[in-house]
């Protein structure tokens, strides 16, 4: 049987220089003893798994609501794709898959109900008390929120996996934090993440705008990704109704590939020997050649202008905007309308009436957040 160390002298022989080795890891915020078999960060990446706030992603939306089709990407569903991406992508370059695989199932745990709306709603509801980040709050999940052990409150990750939740920066992201440098580069494993992400919702927003005949394929005929897509499937002996997962196979296959040998490229150029030369490169290592770069942008402003300003998604956008305005303010207005244990936290005064009411809120899913309003408004008013 092979003890911690081992397995950690073992990663330590085999992996790349600028990886991050479990042995050198920060520690934790509260100390523990270590486990006789399991690494710190298969660790963390359990207590992910384990936690409440993990399963709760089941039901949050990514961009369709949950309750408009079974077939859709929710939170969780999108969750699990950018573990798998990035994964592949941190097998390639040599470096640490189990760090990887805790920041890629951690990295959208601080998402509030009704996707990127919700956390529209809950930043202008907060701004006059601190403010609402979802990567900020994501700490503030694993930090504080998620109860479970009697030594302390939260998961009590390693410094690694909460650096990277809190520093997490793709085009939806906003980094905010007092706690670790935003001037200095995260990790490689965490790097990887943050594009991982990226090609998940690149891929499957195509497939389930497609889904939802919000998008033809017609439509996507100009966009220089689908059209090498095309070329790829004109030759193949398919039937139609396998084109469309083939195209987005393809074309994450294709931004997979040029990710990991344009940034095995990078490493050689950019000298890049330990992780502290990853942190304190004056750009990131891991990234897209600048012609996949380029066809990944065309791709996304299609998206952002043909998917997430549609009408349809407009439209539930600005309703699950003011469901969340409303129970706020309902239960700022009445902390006795909110179950015990949240009206005492809100009431603690390291916490408050505000911030309290918003770990409530962007703890719930969008089924939850729906009852809550039923219950509070109907027969009233009708949803």
């Amino acid at each position: 049987m092979l003890t911690r160390v081992d397995i950690e002298n073992r990663e330590a022989d085999i992996l790349a220089p600028y990886a991050m080795k479990s042995r050198d890891s920060r520690g934790r915020k509260h100390p523990e003893k270590e486990h006789p078999f399991r690494l710190v960060y298969q660790r963390d990446r359990d207590r992910v798994i384990h936690s409440t706030a993990f399963r709760r992603l089941e039901y949050k939306t990514q961009v369709f609501l949950n309750h408009e089709g079974d077939h859709y990407r929710t939170r969780l569903t999108h969750t699990i794709e950018v573990a798998q991406i990035a994964r592949t992508i941190a097998r390639a370059l040599n470096v640490n898959e189990d760090l990887v695989e805790a920041i890629a199932l951690a990295h959208d745990i601080g998402h509030t109900p009704f996707g990127h709306s919700g956390e529209d709603a809950l930043r202008e509801l907060m701004k006059d008390h601190g403010g609402f980040e979802h990567n900020r709050h994501g700490l503030r999940v694993v930090d504080l929120l998620e109860v479970r052990y009697p030594e302390f409150r939260g998961l009590n990750l390693s410094y690694e996996v909460r650096e990277s939740i809190a520093k997490h920066s793709t085009p939806h992201d906003a980094p905010d934090s007092t706690e670790f440098d935003l001037g200095e580069r995260v990790l490689i494993e965490a790097q990887i993440v943050e594009v991982a992400d990226a090609i998940a919702y690149d891929s499957h927003d195509v497939d389930d705008g497609l889904g939802a005949r919000i998008l033809r394929q017609e439509d996507l005929e100009g966009i220089g990704l689908w059209q090498r897509a095309a070329g790829w499937l004109k030759d193949a002996n398919m039937d139609l109704r396998f084109k469309r997962a083939q195209t987005v196979r393809y074309i994450i296959n294709l931004e997979v590939t040029d990710l990991i040998d344009n940034t095995r490229r990078r490493i050689e150029e950019m000298g890049i020997r330990s992780p502290k030369d990853v942190r304190r490169a004056d750009c990131h290592v891991v990234c897209f050649s600048d012609e996949v770069r380029g066809l990944k942008e065309e791709l996304e402003d299609f998206l952002s202008d043909r998917v997430y300003r549609h009408f349809h998604v407009t439209r539930m956008s600005r309703k699950a905007k003011r469901f969340l305005t409303r129970l706020f303010n309902a239960y700022v207005g009445d902390l006795g309308q909110l179950p015990d244990e949240h009206r005492e936290w809100a009431e603690r005064d390291d916490v408050g009436i505000h911030q309290g009411v918003c770990d409530y809120i962007a703890g719930m899913t969008d089924r939850y957040a729906q009852d809550d309003y039923v219950k509070l408004f109907y027969p009233y008013e009708r949803v």
